[in-house]
């Protein structure tokens, strides 16, 4: 076994001891099956096998299904063994990640504070006495004690990004059947999403990549669709809330949201203010409106029977969730559609939405003592996010005046995930990882460059940027002398290499680009240096035999520069 892989599952169970931290454990398995788990990775790879989260350790919220492992949904008499993990942990399974077990949640995903478990309250990491943020509680303690490298959970109603804005941890929630919920016990079937929590954008997206993708075992489960955006704008504009939208923020978080909104300029943002109050509104309607039903239709009967192990107030949400009548959910539902063109409208003109992610971070004390006020309050900025078809992705904001953690959230249409997570990147500072494969790879070489006039035509598309490459000898670069002033390539033995810049495009996008390339521009296959073929720009060899050769230049950049 690798040295390092070993170290770090010994370092984990390690730390397990150290922290003394049984509540966020409702099945931890044996370190001994986890180390043999190890070897078996290891010599995959040692056989050629790619596993790109190979030795990454995992801890998975107890409402998904691993193998052989008890799931619980955090109420005993619900137990079942099953056979098949859930395709999300499959997927990550089959690419060399390793589970460490079960971890606590508010029973049956349904609350956002983590005090709602037979199992006991799961206490935050850096101070025991304030609650760790539900449902996905267990996963994100788990992550942030420094035992597991990622956590997995789930996200109805902000289960996946309270916690996260609580620990300093990212959060990365998705858009709707993005990832696959084959084998996770449901809480609202149409609105619940896999997450995963991470101390940093890169592994948390790392590990989204291999669960996404549709499975004929999910009927809700969606592919990226053939328009999907791949970036952000190279100058964000981000919308956030009216003063008066922030309301319900403790002024510890409203100050902390203040100073995370006034370093926005510095990274390169520009905002503008946007009344969200409608999004507010069709928060309220996943628990106080008909919606709540689908909670009923998920786990109603089996509470029904009164099991010993059910949470109170677990209990009494979901018993009044069989009352609303069928018109009532229909006039819900017709509301949602309102809301989503509301935001669609709202968002048109941004590259997204800055919220906080939560309003406050209770004690465990204050929500014994409140359990459904508190719990409301967490959800103002996350309730309503799949209710509308939005994907979100929770990262660290400034810290509040006493340094704790504070979390915001970029929110954005449906499939523009890969837009969050720029904007997440941006925020925090870091390189923006890639999310999503999918897409068709384009070379500029001319005046689609970077700094030229008409760049701005890929990046409206949502191309993103790859690289600066070169093409292979076999290439001849000319002045097409233009307006605006543009090159042309031409293929030609005995040519020089190219230089360019790679750009990944959906393949709507790059129909819509071809579509409007001016003649005697076009479009076809390129040659680049490493061997590999793309798409690229190139034009008629009539046109350039009229321009001027400026393949000594070895690129239009440089041409121009001289």
């Amino acid at each position: 076994m690798r040295p390092e892989v070993r170290e770090r599952v010994l370092q984990a169970y390690k730390r397990i001891a150290e922290v003394d931290r049984p509540e966020v454990w409702i099945t931890l398995r044996d370190e001994n099956d986890v180390l043999a788990e190890a070897v078996s990775i290891d010599e995959a790879i040692s056989a050629g096998s790619d596993l790109p989260l190979a030795g990454v350790l995992v801890a998975v919220k107890d409402n998904i299904d691993v193998a052989g492992l008890p799931t619980t949904a955090a109420c005993p008499e619900f137990a079942y063994t099953p056979t098949v993990s859930a395709v999300a942990i499959e997927r990550l399974t089959s690419q060399g990640a390793l589970v460490l077990g079960k971890t606590n949640l508010d029973q049956f995903a349904t609350g956002l504070v983590g005090t709602r478990s037979p199992y006991g309250a799961v206490r935050c990491a850096w101070d025991p006495t304030l609650v760790s943020g539900g449902s996905s509680s267990g996963s994100a303690a788990a992550v942030a004690l420094g035992i597991a490298d990622i956590g997995i959970g789930t996200d109805t109603a902000g289960s996946g990004r309270v916690p996260a804005a609580f620990h300093g941890l990212v959060g990365i929630k998705t858009t709707l059947g993005i990832v696959p919920n084959t084998g996770v016990v449901p809480a609202c079937a149409d609105y619940d999403c896999v997450t995963v929590l991470a101390h940093d954008l890169d592994s948390a997206t790392a590990a989204m990549k291999v669960m996404t993708g549709p499975t004929v075992t999910d009927p809700r489960s969606r592919a990226w669709p053939a328009d999907v955006r791949l970036a952000a704008a190279p100058q964000p504009r981000v919308a956030i809330p009216r003063s008066e939208d922030l309301a319900s923020l403790s002024p510890a978080y409203r100050r902390a949201f203040e100073d995370t909104v006034a370093g926005l300029a510095g990274k390169g943002f520009t905002h503008v203010e946007v009344d969200i109050s409608a999004l507010l509104d069709a928060a309220k309607l996943l628990y106080d409106g008909a919606i709540v039903a689908q909670r009923y239709s998920a786990v109603g009967k089996f509470l029904d029977t009164a099991p010993a192990g059910a949470d109170p107030t677990v209990a009494a949400i979901v018993g009044s969730a069989a009352g609303p009548s069928a018109h009532r959910y229909v006039d819900d539902l017709d509301a949602l559609g309102k809301a989503k063109t509301t935001a669609r409208a709202l968002l048109s003109d941004v590259d997204g939405l800055l919220l906080p992610t939560t309003t406050e971070h209770p004690s465990i004390a204050a929500v014994q003592s409140d359990p459904i006020g508190i719990n409301r309050r967490l959800g103002t900025f996350t309730n309503f996010c799949n209710l509308l078809d939005m994907a979100a992705v929770a990262v660290p904001g400034a810290p509040t005046a006493d340094s704790a953690p504070f979390g915001v959230m970029f929110v954005v249409p449906a499939f523009e995930d890969q837009v969050a997570i720029d904007l997440a990147a941006r925020l925090a500072g870091t390189p923006a990882p890639s999310l999503i494969d999918d897409g068709i790879e384009v070379l500029a070489v001319g005046a689609h460059l970077r700094g030229f006039p008409v760049h701005h035509q890929l990046t409206d598309r949502g191309a993103r940027f790859c690289g600066e490459v070169t093409t292979s000898s076999d290439y001849r670069l000319v002045d097409l002398h233009a307006t605006p002033p543009k090159p042309g390539l031409v293929r030609q033995t005995g040519g020089a290499p190219i230089a360019g810049e790679l750009y990944r495009m959906s393949a709507a996008a790059l129909g819509t680009f071809l579509a409007a390339l001016p003649a005697p521009m076009g479009l076809g296959p390129v040659e680049l240096s490493d061997g590999r073929w793309v798409t690229g720009f190139c034009c008629a060899h009539d046109a350039a035999e009229q321009g001027t050769d400026i393949t000594e230049y070895g690129g239009w950049r440089a041409y121009r520069s001289a």
